[in-house]
């Protein structure tokens, strides 16, 4: 009887084959692929380190010459960090920059209160929304990169914290749900960047619990994947969108954990290692490091405990964060 592709999916985690495939995405440097993607380069560096961390496998990439690397692509005279050496600084750039360094116990390298004042720049005091960079686009992600930082530096006094909340406030919908700028439709990315700002400030009190989690429930297909909006087709990095901010609100049990977790497994390369948005796609860093996130989340065995707030290891953020 020939063997099903459901029956062929992998049904365990293949946390060797992950960690090689890692090691593999800096090894072809003269790619065409690899070049075009210099703009995110430091975001790699954040996923497939963040990735290695929840399998307890960090000492797979060189420490010392990723700190020199990510160093070398910051911009003394502004503040903020670029995705990669020649290129100009952006604040999720930066918030990549900052978690690479929390996670190699080398925040004492930063000269935090550039940093902070480069972030702080980049608000709009009337508003309370923050742009990615000079050039001034504003959505609820760099809100989240700002508060980010602040929170892993320990300056979140620094910040004007009632409007910066009330610009996530008045990005809140009738269903619930959160989006990007003020009457855009929700979106569970954009759920998950607003309910983790508001957490790292203590004001979960803006948040509909109820409502939301009803409709981030209604993002589990019948495959178990979830979706991130009404009639679209499920994702791995949706593993980390919607639960995540269902263990923010303390509801991660309203999903069927069992058939998510199946479908995360299935959506594995079983030839090279990384994890594919769905089953038979190509794996990429990005749905991989989701993908495990997801899946500690969901206290699979052997994975670190992750902080649903800032997609890193919970052991990182509990010294930072208890800080403050």
């Amino acid at each position: 009887m020939a063997t099903t592709q459901a029956e062929a999916a992998p049904q365990t985690l293949l946390t060797d084959l992950h960690v090689s495939y890692i090691q593999s995405l800096d090894k072809d440097q003269d790619s065409l692929s690899y070049l075009f993607t210099e703009h995110l380069r430091m975001n790699g560096v954040y996923w497939g380190l963040t990735a290695l961390a929840f399998m307890g496998r960090m000492d797979a990439l060189p420490r010392d010459e990723m700190i020199r690397w990510v160093m070398s692509c910051w911009h003394e005279d502004v503040g903020g960090f670029a995705p990669h050496p020649g290129h100009e600084p952006h604040i999720h750039s930066t918030l990549s920059a900052v978690q690479i360094l929390a996670m190699q116990d080398s925040l004492d390298v930063l000269n935090k209160d550039k940093i902070v004042a480069w972030v702080l720049s980049l608000q709009d005091p009337k508003r309370g929304s923050f742009a990615g960079d000079e050039w001034g686009e504003q959505d609820s992600r760099f809100s989240c990169c700002a508060v980010g930082i602040l929170a892993l530096l320990g300056r979140l006094d620094d910040l004007d914290k009632e409007v910066t909340v009330d610009f996530i406030r008045n990005c809140r919908n009738f269903d619930g749900g959160f989006g990007r700028v003020e009457g855009a439709e929700s979106h569970a990315s954009y759920v998950w960047t607003s309910v983790s700002t508001l957490a790292m400030l203590d004001r979960l009190d803006i948040v509909d619990s109820d409502t939301l989690c009803w409709w981030l429930c209604e993002r589990q297909l019948p495959n178990g994947g979830l979706n991130g909006r009404p009639e679209k087709l499920e994702d791995v990095c949706y593993s980390w969108w919607v639960i995540a901010t269902l263990a923010i609100l303390g509801r991660s049990h309203w999903i069927d954990g069992a058939k998510l977790t199946k479908f995360i497994l299935s959506a594995q390369d079983p030839d090279k290692g990384g994890i594919a948005d769905r089953p038979e796609d190509v794996a990429d860093v990005w749905h991989t490091v989701f993908g495990l996130a997801g899946l500690a989340l969901l206290d699979y065995p052997g994975l670190q405990a992750v902080d649903p707030r800032l997609c890193m290891p919970l052991s990182v953020t509990d010294k930072l964060l208890k800080k403050q």
